[in-house]
């Protein structure tokens, strides 16, 4: 804590104040290297971290910052994006004012003087017009991809479904984590869950990397763009569902509740509907209010009712989605035991393939999994296998395919209090000291707590 420091360290600390960040603009939490690294490349940052323990004026430093800047600003703000698509002239403008700072830099070398200095100087100059002109380029390519977009998707939803404005962009960026790699090119919002498929086609002839999104409550990054080219389509308009409904599913014998849900249904109003039926919907985690039915399958979802029946995977009756392929799959549990997964011997899936169109079959499979490997012995929520053995859909974060509607079971709350088993003429006999009422209970020799009064209350055996 009073550790002596050296006077001579003092002093140089006071003469070359140490600065984390020279890159103008640079507002989001990303250092100088990994901003020239991601402009200019590693090789250029090498360059640079030699050639800053050596300058003289900085004046040179300064400019290329401010370059390095004025692109990072712009990539970074959608909102400026958008001016300078809107705007040629501007983006000429600054793009020539770019190319001017750098020129400034090329009259200020001098090769005579150290040759190899100036060497790695020209190095920084050639990688930095190489990003001005990518910067510039990528304008045009996004207009013509706007266009190339507008024009395949347009025929598949409404126009106002296609989103490239700065706000919906932003909107998208990152979810509860509040991680930032790249915006998302473009937004789609689906009116239908049939336009789905059609979508997801369409999107992969324009090469874009697809993220399925609902309500972002997620702490895993899944719904992060990870390049620019990138394309979110959000669910949270598929909000369609059924109040409780009675239901045979496959290979049982009887009629259980169940709910059908489209993936961008709150949780919450998915357990409200259960509720008003008399039945408990299991999936419950913490974000319910704001968490949508797609997500909670993708994740697993589970929360405190699990410890009675389970996550989101021991209550799943049946699911739609749409897979890499752009095709239908319609996965339909069969045997439903009503409980959690892990209790039966084999698990078995029904798994129905059909054409973007939703009606032409493409083949059918019969998945079979070992109920022990679902789960570890003694756990509820954690599950062994992370692949689940090939299901499709379940915690597999998106990266399979886009969920768009369910089947749900729902459960009736086990009672808390059973009727007495014994006679009143039982002795001796135990009453509850909290009542002022005279009734018989249980024999003490029996489970008296759990088959007549509420555990809470303290009990004196009378005779």
């Amino acid at each position: 804590m009073n550790v002596p420091i050296a006077l001579a360290a003092l002093q140089k600390q006071a003469a070359e104040p140490a600065r984390l960040r020279e890159i103008p603009y640079n507002y989001p939490s990303f250092s100088d290297r990994e901003i020239v690294i991601r402009l200019l490349g590693s090789a250029s940052w090498d360059v640079l971290d030699q050639l800053r323990k050596e300058r003289r004026t900085g004046r040179s430093a300064r400019m290329l910052y401010e370059v390095l800047g004025d692109i990072w600003v712009v990539q970074r703000n959608p909102y400026l994006q958008d001016d300078l698509l809107d705007n040629p002239a501007r983006r000429k403008l600054l793009v020539e004012a770019l190319h001017h700072r750098l020129a400034e830099i090329e009259k200020r070398r001098t090769p005579a003087d150290d040759a190899g200095r100036d060497r790695l100087v020209g190095e920084l100059v050639v990688a930095a017009r190489r990003a001005v002109t990518e910067f510039d380029a990528k304008f045009e390519q996004a207009t013509q991809l706007r266009r190339q977009i507008q024009r395949t998707l347009g025929r598949l939803t409404a126009k106002d479904n296609i989103k490239f404005d700065g706000l919906s962009r932003v909107s998208h960026v990152t979810d509860a984590t509040d991680w930032r790699v790249e915006y998302p090119f473009v937004v789609l919002t689906p009116d239908t869950e049939v336009e789905m498929a059609g979508l997801v086609k369409g999107c992969i002839e324009l090469g874009l990397t697809i993220i399925p999104r609902g309500g972002g409550t997620g702490y895993t990054g899944g719904a992060i763009p990870l390049t620019w080219k990138s394309v979110v389509i959000n669910t949270e308009k598929l909000e369609a569902m059924t109040e409780v409904e009675m239901r045979r599913l496959p290979g049982m014998d009887s009629e259980v509740g169940t709910v059908w849900t489209e993936a961008g249904v709150v949780t919450q109003r998915v357990a409200d509907a259960a509720e008003r039926a008399g039945f408990v919907f299991a999936v419950d985690p913490t974000s319910a209010e704001a968490s949508c039915i797609g997500g909670n399958i993708a994740m697993n979802a589970g929360g405190k009712k699990a410890v009675l029946w389970g996550t989101a995977l021991d209550n799943l009756a049946s699911w739609r989605m749409v897979t890499p392929d752009a095709q239908w799959l319609e996965v339909t549990r069969l045997d439903h035991n009503m409980g959690k997964i892990h209790d039966v011997e084999t698990a078995t899936f029904e798994l129905q393939y059909f054409e973007a169109d939703g009606k032409t079959p493409v083949r059918t499979e019969t998945l079979a999994i070992p109920g022990k490997t679902f789960r570890k012995e003694g756990l509820g929520k954690d599950v062994t296998d992370k692949f689940l053995s090939g299901l499709p859909g379940i915690q597999k974060e998106g990266c399979d395919g886009l969920i768009t509607s369910a089947r749900w079971v729902v459960h009736r709350m086990p009672s808390t209090r059973a009727p007495c088993a014994w006679s009143s003429s039982a002795t001796p006999r135990t009453r509850c000291p909290a009542s002022s009422r005279s009734r018989t209970t249980c024999s003490p020799s029996k489970n008296a707590r759990a088959c007549c009064w509420p555990a809470s209350n303290t009990w004196t055996t009378v005779t």
